[in-house]
């Protein structure tokens, strides 16, 4: 019988036990207390090889139920704790993931299907927030106003929320969680967090390491809570005790989370879907083109919501740049992505692929011309069936299928005249993530990071659209949903604003000037 990567190539079997996974897990945990439960089984495959890492009993309401009395209990107690406090256990968390970053980023790599190099950034990520998140503990800064009346002082401060819900997707599994709870755990929220079913270990996999850091230094339970499985998403954006729901995902999924939790009056953060452009003047360096775009659609199989999904193009350099690329294309090596020489993994499941082969049949019907063939890779190596060429299309901005988001590896090419063309072309999309241009011309960057410019939530120059880092507030516009995390002023979503004004004289003065003599 042959070996599966599990039992012999790069050592998941240790990898799984270095992180304290089992055959068979529970689906709900506080800390380090794991709740028996009664949910049903889901098991996780991984894409390398179709081969199952192990199983999940999901949490059932009774669970939630429980994780979410012990989360309220927490949070009584976390939100006293000073913040540099806070910030201390953030920073002890960073070092456990500095000492679990190999075996925890091949695990995202095996689960997910991404590279081992992005899964072993995908934990540098955390690492990076965490040392984020330890600064920001001793920067919570409120405002100090003058107060229009005599004798008096105003000041703003931020407070905790309470229990915040962070519900992420499968193509980040970890690294969209921590940007989340690092900055809430050291504003004093506590966390409830139920990660795609899709890659489940990977989620149990950081309970672990986290209660390790919770149960020696005594925090309570509750600070840190999981909850797998679909039936939990909707509990956490019903649930009235929970003030703040984070959700990353579709925008179709999106627009029912923000119905629902608006309609109770919570708030929301959404890293909702992307619809990638890469303008292509004709002042561009094509070699650093190359790099940007190539890298930018088909990394992590193009399933990264920031994946460059469009690439418009100068008409004087349209045809040497297709060359560029196509040549690029031929040289891709698609295989196992533990595989350092590879440079392009699976889609997540075979649901993927039949959304990609769908995609590409809808562009050719609309009058799209395959530049670089697609298909569906079988044979030795590609026994999970999700392995698929990356295609490119010459394609029309306003094609229905190239308005829409399709998590795969199809990058679609299509011609510009001026520079004022292509910005209207890149913004011409529901979605407004994240946006490149390549130019060595002023002008042409100036305008694009004008207010006449992109209007995504990242614009970049000289670089591609994917790669965001931590310092700056990531999110988009329009359909991507409007939420903002991880640096820049991102924490105060997990706060809430209190004006104090107080009154150091013998007399009370009414504001605007207004008297009430009794």
């Amino acid at each position: 019988m042959k070996e599966t990567l599990v039992e012999k190539d790069f050592g998941i079997a240790q990898v799984l036990k270095q992180l304290g996974i089992a055959e068979n897990n529970k689906g709900a945990a506080t800390g380090s207390k794991w709740l028996t439960t009664k949910g049903k089984v889901i098991d996780s495959y991984s894409p390398v090889d179709g081969q199952k890492i192990g199983s999940v009993q999901t949490a059932t309401a009774d669970d939630y139920a429980a994780v979410m009395q012990t989360a309220e209990e927490a949070f009584k107690v976390w939100r006293l704790m000073p913040a540099p406090k806070r910030g201390e256990i953030v920073r002890q968390i960073g070092d456990e993931l500095r000492k679990y970053k190999e075996p925890l980023g091949k695990l995202v790599s095996f689960e997910m299907g991404k590279s081992l190099q992005e899964g072993l950034g995908e934990v540098q990520e955390m690492i990076d927030i965490c040392d984020f998140a330890v600064g920001l503990s001793r920067q919570l800064y409120g405002l100090t106003m003058h107060s229009e009346r005599p004798m008096h002082r105003m000041y703003e401060q931020w407070h905790p929320l309470g229990v915040v819900g962070i519900i992420s997707a499968f193509n980040f599994p970890v690294a969209v969680w921590s940007w989340n709870s690092m900055l809430a755990w050291v504003c004093g929220d506590v966390c409830i967090w139920k990660p795609s079913s899709k890659v489940p270990m990977c989620a149990i996999a950081c309970q672990n390491i986290v209660s390790e850091v919770l149960k020696r230094n005594n925090i309570p339970e509750g600070v840190s809570c999981l909850v797998i499985g679909n039936e939990s998403g909707d509990l956490i954006n019903n649930d009235k005790r929970i003030p703040l729901v984070s959700f990353t995902g579709s925008t179709r999924i999106g627009r029912h989370v923000s119905k629902t939790v608006a309609e109770r009056f919570g708030r929301t953060i959404l890293e909702l879907g992307g619809n990638n452009a890469i303008i292509v003047s004709e002042n561009a360096d094509l070699n650093m083109v190359l790099i940007g775009s190539v890298f930018g659609a088909v990394g992590t199989a193009g399933q990264r919501c920031t994946s460059t999904r469009r690439l418009i193009i100068h008409e004087s350099v349209y045809n040497k740049t297709l060359d560029v690329i196509k040549n690029a294309y031929a040289q891709l090596k698609i295989g196992n992505p533990l595989d350092a020489s590879n440079h392009v993994g699976p889609l997540i499941d075979k649901g993927a692929v039949q959304d990609y082969l769908n995609a590409i049949e809808k562009a050719k019907a609309e009058g799209g011309k395959v530049l670089v063939e697609g298909g569906v890779l079988s044979g030795e190596g590609y026994e999970s069936g999700c392995y698929v060429k990356p295609c490119v299309i010459e394609a029309q901005n306003n094609f229905k299928i190239v308005q829409e988001e399709t998590f795969a590896p199809i990058l679609y090419v299509m011609k510009y005249k001026t520079i004022e063309e292509a910005i209207a072309m890149q913004n011409d999309v529901p979605q407004g993530l994240s946006s490149s241009i390549f130019t060595g011309n002023m002008r042409e960057m100036e305008l694009f990071l004008s207010a006449a410019g992109s209007d995504c939530g990242i614009a970049n120059v000289n670089i591609g659209t994917s790669g965001a880092e931590i310092g700056g507030a990531f999110g988009g516009e329009k359909e991507t949903g409007g939420g903002r995390e991880s640096g820049s002023d991102a924490w105060k979503a997990y706060m809430r604003r209190q004006t104090n004004t107080i009154n150091f004289g013998t007399s009370l003065p009414l504001a605007q000037g207004i008297r009430f003599d009794v």
